[in-house]
């Protein structure tokens, strides 16, 4: 196989998109819809799909139970696990238990850049487009982002500082973007070293140092198939099979 181009998808939403059509047929259509559309756009030879389908290793990390508290209990229709199951059946989805779709396109973009040719990681979720480096597509608004390494670092240690609280990641309460950005111009020190020292001054040494490690474990997408192992003990299946298995097809 000579050197080809894999869009990356990270699929989680595009069940959210189609869950309301009026048929499961219809849904189905719209899937495949867009998962033409994505790799269209991207001018890709191939593609790949992940999923998240159950709980991920980050529960076991968190101390508290507010992690991701506001997804808990949100019932969905059964048309969007229907949707769930189509796309593996049919496209080849993939989810590997433990992880998130997002741990996975990450891993997944570096075996594809060592062993494959060039990927472009397809996703609407800002971890996944601002804390990778590279160029990727954001399927919700179909637009390109370009996230350099710098950008990248920085992305991560202010996720660090201010927590998501759209996954319920508290981090350091009152610090904003604004603060964020005003404690990450500090070029006496590196990135990390601001973010800890704001920790410790926070909550002392100690719970400074655990609150900190813990934000960073929870913000944090793995990148490597060692991490995956060393973080979450998740031993991946053989990459070249499993994207084998994803439906790497020419349009």
């Amino acid at each position: 196989m000579g050197k080809i181009k894999v869009a990356l998808i990270d699929a989680d939403s595009l069940m959210y998109y189609e869950m309301n059509a009026p048929t499961l047929e219809e849904a189905q259509e719209g899937i495949d819809n867009r998962i033409h559309s994505i790799v269209s756009l991207t001018e890709c030879d191939a593609y790949a799909g992940f999923l998240t389908l159950s709980r991920c290793f980050r529960y076991d990390l968190a101390k508290t139970k507010d992690y991701k508290y506001n997804r808990k209990g949100n019932k969905k229709p059964p048309i969007f696990y229907a949707l769930k199951e189509y796309v593996q059946q049919t496209h080849g989805f993939v989810a590997i238990p433990g992880l998130e779709a997002d741990d996975c396109v990450s891993i997944y973009s570096k075996y594809v850049k060592d062993e494959l040719g060039k990927s472009v990681i397809c996703s609407p979720d800002k971890d996944v487009l601002k804390q990778i480096p590279g160029i990727h597509f954001n399927y919700a608004k179909l637009e390109w982002v370009d996230t350099s390494e710098k950008d990248a670092e920085k992305f991560l240690w202010t996720q660090t500082l201010m927590g998501d609280p759209s996954d319920g990641i508290v981090g350091i309460h009152g610090v904003g973007p604004k603060t964020a950005e005003q404690l990450l111009t500090d070029n006496s020190m590196s990135y990390q070293q601001i973010v800890i020292k704001k920790y410790i001054e926070k909550f002392g040494n100690k719970e400074g140092v655990c609150r900190f490690a813990e934000t960073f474990n929870l913000v944090y997408l793995l990148k490597t198939e060692e991490e995956a192992l060393s973080y979450a003990g998740i031993t991946l299946p053989n990459l070249k099979e499993l994207l084998t298995s994803c439906h790497i097809d020419d349009f």
